[in-house]
């Protein structure tokens, strides 16, 4: 890991996660590869026993806002979800599917959580993909609408109440 970098983990917060594709190459462009990856991002999740409050999938990179895995850190679950999808996606030619890093920053408020929110949702909006956060496919704008579940389990008061319980808190 590079000097100065810090990652703080382990504090019972959610994180604000986003990681590209290498060189930001739009890998990611096609609905298969994002139907892949939601189907490996929820595969993961459940494995590693992590809570996902939000995603997105753009061409070329990923937002995620989501607590720390039960198992592992926030790192090993990235490391298992990469190799994942770049064996299914990767091309025989290609040096590599995924940048090694990843951007996180600590989510310590209820008003950074709605900021991040609000903020992955209006990522295909802002970059001219869709008019309307609802007409973009892949991301969990459509369960904070309407409740509907999804490939990929998204913790909010829709999935808390369908179970009975209290949602986490920032």
């Amino acid at each position: 890991m590079p000097t100065g970098l810090k990652r703080f983990q382990q504090t019972k917060l959610f994180h604000f996660i986003t990681f590209s594709c290498y060189k930001r190459q739009p890998f990611l462009r096609t609905p298969e590869a994002k139907d892949t990856v939601e189907r490996f991002l929820e595969q993961t999740r459940r494995q590693q026993g992590l809570l996902i409050a939000a995603y997105v999938l753009m061409p070329e990179h990923v937002h995620l806002l989501t607590n720390e895995p039960a198992l592992d850190t926030l790192a090993i679950f990235l490391q298992i979800f990469k190799q994942l999808t770049a064996r299914e996606l990767k091309s025989p030619d290609q040096k590599q599917f995924w940048q090694r890093r990843y951007y996180d920053f600590n989510v310590s408020s209820q008003e950074k959580y709605v900021e991040k929110l609000r903020y992955i949702h209006r990522n295909p909006v802002k970059r001219d993909l869709v008019a309307k956060p609802e007409d973009y496919r892949w991301s969990s704008f459509t369960h904070y609408a309407t409740g509907q579940i999804q490939t990929v389990e998204i913790e909010s008061e829709w999935t808390a109440r369908r179970r009975g319980s209290v949602l986490p808190t920032p």
